[in-house]
């Protein structure tokens, strides 16, 4: 394994995001390992293992480390977002397939899609408080800005699962179109958006009433979120073999752009400065790289099999 990935970051310019070298981590889920990439150059630097069957990976809310989900291993992997260096493992974390920190940093959230439950921790020390039955499949999930729930797509029964994390129980379940995905809150707290894979929609939940009240059209296989960092947009990865990303405007409802990012475009991430989209084409073994300026595709750049999340620490705000 090359360890050019562990040099210090590279920065020309404090006032230009890519003018910085730094480590892109990219998680190969078959491989069960994580590329780095340096982000400068465009190029894969080096691999490091990971774990059995690693599935999303998500950075923490200070951005000091990423981390890895190993579905059955039954751990989680921290890695420096700085140098790509492993810094630890947390074991006993039952199945976690998809992960989430609530807003108010009380409570990490692990869904495990395989055994169909909800696990609830503390963030502060990852101890286990409660385990919520949540049939079928349980994928995703988002917060609304109190911490009072966690809203969970279950991918098998089609539905919205709302958790109350006051009282650890489920809240109420709320039906949705085929193979719910992706969810986001927008920044009002209001709606709730579900990427709806199975067809070629975001749908838009308001939750407090617990309806659904728009179908945003936007392409085959609608499946992620990432916001764009001005409070206003979201980017949406639509995963077909063709491929594309959208890009909705939470306030009106509406897809206002699309770029073609062919071979399956899964999990996103945005540079500081707004400029490049990067997103992980899980079908064509690659990182594909958005100029947003451009809009259209400037940088495919080889990884693992089946790339399942991407991070770097000089992204927009998630907002």
């Amino acid at each position: 394994m090359s360890l050019s990935h562990l040099a210090p970051l590279l920065c020309l310019s404090l006032l230009s995001a890519t003018a910085c070298a730094e480590t892109a981590i990219v998680l190969n889920s078959v491989d069960e390992n994580v590329s780095f990439i340096d982000t400068r150059t465009y190029k894969e630097t080096g691999r490091a293992p990971a774990c059995k069957e690693p599935h999303h990976l998500m950075a923490t809310p200070d951005d000091s480390s990423v981390i890895v989900a190993c579905a059955i291993s039954n751990e989680l992997v921290f890695f420096d977002p700085r140098t790509g260096k492993e810094q630890k493992r947390i074991k006993n974390i039952s199945d976690p397939y998809q992960l989430g920190f609530s807003p108010d940093n009380k409570w990490f959230v692990a869904n495990s899609l395989r055994l169909d439950r909800v696990d609830l921790y503390k963030a502060a020390d990852f101890s286990l408080v409660a385990r919520i039955p949540a049939a079928k499949t349980p994928s995703h999930m988002a917060f609304d800005k109190a911490s009072r729930f966690v809203f969970i797509t279950l991918q098998d029964s089609n539905e919205v699962l709302a958790i109350d994390l006051k009282t650890r129980e489920a809240a109420w379940k709320l039906p949705v179109g085929p193979t719910p995905a992706g969810i986001h809150m927008t920044p009002d707290d209001k709606h709730l958006l579900v990427g709806i894979m199975g067809a070629n929609y975001v749908e838009v939940i308001d939750w407090r009433a617990r309806k659904t009240v728009k179908k945003i059209i936007t392409d085959k296989a609608a499946h992620n979120f990432l916001p764009k960092g001005d409070g206003r947009h979201v980017f949406v990865s639509n995963r077909s073999v063709k491929g594309s990303i959208s890009l909705v405007d939470m306030q009106t409802l509406t897809e206002i752009e699309k770029y073609d990012v062919p071979g399956g475009p899964d999990d996103m991430e945005i540079r500081a400065d707004g400029k490049e989209l990067w997103a992980t084409a899980r079908f064509a073994r690659k990182v594909q790289v958005v100029n947003l300026d451009q809009k259209k595709l400037s940088h495919s750049i080889p990884v693992g099999r089946s790339p399942h999340g991407v991070s770097f620490i000089s992204h927009a705000p998630r907002l």
